[in-house]
């Protein structure tokens, strides 16, 4: 049955869901319309089998989903296969449930941390109660979400937990940001359909601190997803990590949903002459005026548009700092000896500081010290 009812000159072309040590699970376009009976589209496990009454010919109506393996060519030419990717498939076998990938189309948009390609936005979640929220910490995301050029959506999960005036007074100081979040409550139901509405059609990267229910969100929007949902830690407030790697999760109405690895802090690698333009209050002003000289930073610079009286300007100053100390610690590892290191100092924020000269108290390998034996031995006999 290997390619049974194709037409010779027919590719096939699919989106790759998962992907796990050397194989893709690919899900092959079928038709302009499909109609998708999530029961059956879901029972399809990336480590299960796959049997043949799991495996529909190009006609169905359900979804396709093929077990591939990359062709020896691409690995040749280091052509990466990432989630996301579109790709096209040859020899699929459909009683096997098995193909392979042959060609890996233009990526449209591409992320790195999580390696998701063709993201057409990000659905942002945090709390704002269990943990509570803390606008430093949902800054530094913010910040890294709007690095990627990436549409952003803020979503902010057990709204049922505050009163109305506090939903009111955090719209207030977001909207001051440049947001207009949208309050939900998993729990409870509330806004679920909304955030449904946003993702259709596309597909989303979701994101956010540990804890703040990105995994029961999921499993609201998508009802056999099943994915595991941890507690609460009680001494630092956050949840365990329960995610374990990135997977394209199709969502009901359309669409294709990302979970990623949960993470508490994301890395602020932007170029520090970059980093103001990921501030929406520091576009605003800069679209109205300019600063005295081209490279401003906007810290002490005379004449500036950006320095003034905003919420996260201090904000701004602290990443600022991390990126001027990073791109320092990043011109230093030309030198084998570079004097900085990158320390956690909680809540967060990390800070370079010196080392110690590795070389300089490395011991010599026994290769070295033989070598070194046989030098001095020479210049005893020539002696």
């Amino acid at each position: 049955m290997r390619g049974e009812g194709l037409e010779a000159t027919k590719q096939l072309i699919g989106t790759v869901l998962a992907v796990q040590a050397n194989f893709y699970r690919v899900q092959l376009d079928v038709g302009e319309h499909r109609e998708v009976r999530s029961e059956e589209a879901s029972a399809r496990n990336f480590g299960g089998s796959v049997g043949a009454e799991e495996i529909k010919p190009p006609n169905s109506p359900l979804p396709l989903i093929l077990l591939c393996t990359r062709r020896s060519r691409l690995k040749k030419i280091g052509q990466q296969v990432m989630v996301g990717d579109r790709v096209v498939v040859e020899e699929p076998d459909w009683a096997g449930g098995r193909g392979a990938i042959a060609s890996v189309l233009p990526r449209q948009s591409q992320l790195d941390r999580p390696a998701i390609a063709n993201v057409n936005q990000i659905l942002l979640v945090f709390a704002v109660a269990d943990p509570p929220l803390e606008p430093y910490q949902l800054s530094r995301f913010l910040v890294k979400a709007e690095s990627t050029d990436i549409d952003v959506i803020l979503c902010l999960n057990k709204c049922d937990l505050i009163s109305k005036e506090q939903q009111a007074e955090i719209y207030h100081q977001l909207g001051n940001w440049g947001y207009q979040p949208i309050f939900i409550s998993v729990g409870q139901g509330i806004n679920i359909d909304e955030v449904a509405d946003k993702l259709k059609d596309k597909i989303t990267v979701i994101a956010g601190s540990s804890g703040v229910g990105k995994s029961s969100l999921i499993n609201r929007l998508i009802p056999n997803a099943n994915l595991r949902v941890g507690e609460i830690s009680g001494k630092l407030a956050r949840g365990r990590h329960t995610t374990r790697h990135v997977e394209l999760f199709e969502l009901p109405t359309g669409g294709l949903l990302a979970d990623t690895p949960g993470f508490n802090q994301p890395d602020l690698d932007s170029p520090p002459e970059e980093l103001a333009s990921y501030f929406p209050e520091a576009r605003q002003r800069l679209a109205v005026g300019s600063c005295r000289f081209s490279d401003c930073l906007h810290r002490d610079e005379p004449e500036c548009v950006v320095r003034g009286e905003w919420e996260r300007y201090q904000h701004y100053l602290d990443f600022l700092t991390e990126a001027i100390e990073r791109q320092t610690h990043q011109n230093q590892q030309a030198d084998p000896e570079s004097t900085l290191k990158l320390k956690s100092k909680g809540k967060g924020q990390t800070q370079y500081e010196p080392k110690l000269e590795s070389k300089k108290y490395r011991r010599s390998s026994r290769r070295t010290q033989l070598q070194e034996l046989e030098h001095l031995y020479q210049e005893s006999e020539e002696s």
